[in-house]
């Protein structure tokens, strides 16, 4: 923990020491989530809880290595909660006490389960790549409720978004090249796929979707379930580029494998600087 002025160190942790907990084979992947007085970490069995200004454990699961998905908050029957990945089972656990709320197995080749898990009232959207799948669990009780489960979305690292019912991701599988598809969140059948594309993670901004592709390109589609229409496209990278872009004030910051970061500037001429 840095402080924000000085840039001078707050507290430090070194928590596969400290705590006993394995490291994933590719290191700890997600963001760290802040929740109120909590610093939420997808570290352990099902995640760890640090006082946020001291670095102190509040509270911690069991030692096996983590999955790589982030910490996702939702309100389970009324208390803070998050949703996240773990090694080989999606859980849901109380952001107060780490008690495991609920568990669903999910084994997928490599151990890769690193996209986010997408909740929408007492529905979660869980998806791997290596040919699992996705599925739509409903939380009624310790035991999640399978509503569908298909391979038409398979989230290799980055998470879809859900917007108006649909959700609109990266198809990836290592056996081809990813596609951008939009899949119907209750059916989860497929509405379109868009094959011309080498989608690897999106955002979503003003119904519109701002899709990077795998290889530094970018494009600009309309959100909507019935077609996929292209309405801009430029190239701001080269080499591999697996990381979600960021929008901030008009400006869409992009970055590839080596380091590289570009900015781009979405705004209208008039809103610009002498515009």
């Amino acid at each position: 923990c840095f402080d924000a002025v000085s840039g001078a160190v707050v507290w430090r942790r070194h928590l596969p020491r400290e705590l006993g907990c394995k490291v994933p084979t590719w290191g700890f992947a997600s963001s760290p989530l802040v929740q109120g007085d909590l610093l939420i970490l997808n570290v352990g069995s099902a995640g760890t809880a640090l006082d946020k200004a001291t670095g102190r454990t509040v509270w911690t699961s069991g030692s096996d290595p983590a999955g790589y998905s982030s910490a996702v908050p939702y309100q389970h029957r009324g208390q803070a909660a998050v949703a996240l990945f773990g090694q080989r089972a999606a859980v849901g656990v109380a952001v107060k006490t780490g008690q495991l709320l609920w568990s669903f197995p999910w084994k997928t080749e490599w151990d890769v389960n690193a996209a986010d898990p997408i909740v929408q009232g007492d529905t979660v959207f869980i998806s791997s790549g290596y040919q699992h799948g996705a599925a739509l669990l409903r939380l009624d009780g310790s035991k999640p409720t399978v509503l569908w489960e298909n391979k038409a979305m398979r989230n290799h690292v980055n998470s879809s978004v859900l917007i108006d019912g649909y959700l609109y991701g990266p198809d990836d599988d290592v056996d081809r090249t990813p596609l951008l598809r939009c899949v119907e969140w209750k059916t989860g059948a497929v509405r379109w796929t868009f094959k011309d594309f080498p989608c690897s993670a999106l955002m979503a901004a003003d119904g519109k979707l701002i899709v990077q592709g795998s290889r530094g390109e970018i494009i600009i589609v309309q959100a909507r379930p019935d077609v996929c229409t292209v309405l801009a496209k430029a190239q701001p990278l080269a080499g591999r580029c697996w990381t979600t872009p960021v929008l901030s004030q008009g400006r869409l910051y992009c970055r590839n494998s080596k380091g590289e970061l570009v900015c781009l500037d979405l705004r209208k001429p008039e809103a610009q600087p002498g515009g």
